[in-house]
């Protein structure tokens, strides 16, 4: 089968590899049919994430047909269309226990990082019961693809660690995908005020387009004076990071209202000063969080009822024997104004 193998940082290839087996009972292997390109598998490529060891296949979003499964599988069977959670839960674990999926014991973020991946013909999905979900009749794949990751991500991550309250104000750093998932889900809430900041004015104008009520470019170095300017010198009640880089989280660190939230849901590669001398006395709570994908049951519908449209996040498509160039694309959004891309396998 196709598979794009990471070689280390910067090297990454399109090769043959062994169709997937069963290892475990729980185990089930499903055939890919579309799947797409994350930031954190650009961290990857960085250097950014030192559990993903090279000789990995890539990816951990996607949707397919189960081809096989193991003999303690009883939720699926082979033919069934899934949708395949970034994150493999056994569900029975403490941290399970707790919804904390993401700290599963024997699983939690795997695919694509301690395991081979979706951006593949087939990949081996570990738990398959509590990590795979059935696709209803008549769903758009596509659109369900952002169910996978940057959906939950977005709203667990940004919204719900953020404490977005009708008629409170937020600031999302970032008008990446996730970024823009984050704001697509906050609208759920009903805040007052929700205001994009990036370097990109296009993104921005998809942000405006998405339902943000104002944007800031930062690119000249004034985004956090425009923030406090357009919240009366307050400041907004959830700053969300979804960038990952230590200028962004200073700018959530500048821009929070006293008793406000910072949700961190940017992947760092690098240390970030945390202004303690400044924050100490502001009564603010700064959250961390990898996805647990508890909100995948939730979101589905809310995507199928088509309250949340999370197919306008998709705006290039390619064949898996093409995902070298998707990769360029997406790598570079700010040329191409790609924001995800869809590959079929």
């Amino acid at each position: 089968m196709l598979a794009l193998v990471y070689h280390g940082p910067g090297q990454k290839k399109l090769v043959e590899r062994p169709k997937p087996t069963i290892q475990d009972a729980t185990d089930a292997v499903v055939r890919i049919t579309r799947t797409t390109i994350c930031g954190t598998d650009l961290h990857i490529l960085k250097g950014d994430v030192p559990t993903c060891q090279p000789g990995t296949t890539l990816g951990h979003e996607g949707v397919g047909v189960i081809d096989s499964v193991g003999p303690g599988v009883t939720t699926f069977k082979p033919g069934d269309r899934v949708l395949i959670s970034c994150i493999s839960a056994c569900g029975r674990c403490e941290n399970c226990r707790k919804g904390m999926y993401s700290h599963c014991s024997t699983g939690g973020w795997v695919l694509g990082n301690r395991i081979d991946g979706t951006q593949a013909e087939f990949v081996r999905i570990p738990h398959a019961d509590t990590s795979l979900y059935p696709i209803p009749d008549g769903a758009d794949e596509e659109a369900l693809v952002m169910l996978s990751d940057i959906l939950p991500t977005g709203f667990e991550c940004g919204v719900l660690n953020g404490k977005v309250q009708p008629g409170s104000t937020v600031a999302i750093v970032g008008a990446g995908p996730i970024g823009l998932a984050a704001l697509l889900t906050a609208q759920l809430y009903s805040p007052s005020e929700i205001i994009m900041v990036d370097l990109d004015d296009n993104r921005l104008a998809v942000g405006k387009r998405f339902g943000a009520t104002a944007t800031v470019n930062s690119a000249d170095g004034t985004a956090a004076q425009q923030v406090m300017a357009l919240t009366g010198g307050r400041g907004v009640d959830t700053a969300i990071e979804a960038v990952g880089i230590p200028a962004t989280f200073t700018m959530c660190e500048d821009i929070v209202a006293a008793g406000g939230t910072i949700a961190n849901v940017g992947v760092h590669g690098v240390k970030a000063d945390l202004h303690l001398e400044r924050l100490w006395s502001h009564n603010i709570t700064i959250t961390t969080r990898l996805v647990d994908t508890v909100s995948m049951p939730m979101l589905l519908k809310t995507v199928q009822s088509q309250r949340i449209d999370a197919k306008q996040l998709i705006t290039h498509r390619f064949k898996l024997a093409d995902i070298l160039q998707a990769y360029d694309t997406f790598g570079r959004a700010a040329e191409t104004k790609a924001l995800k891309v869809i590959i079929e396998a």
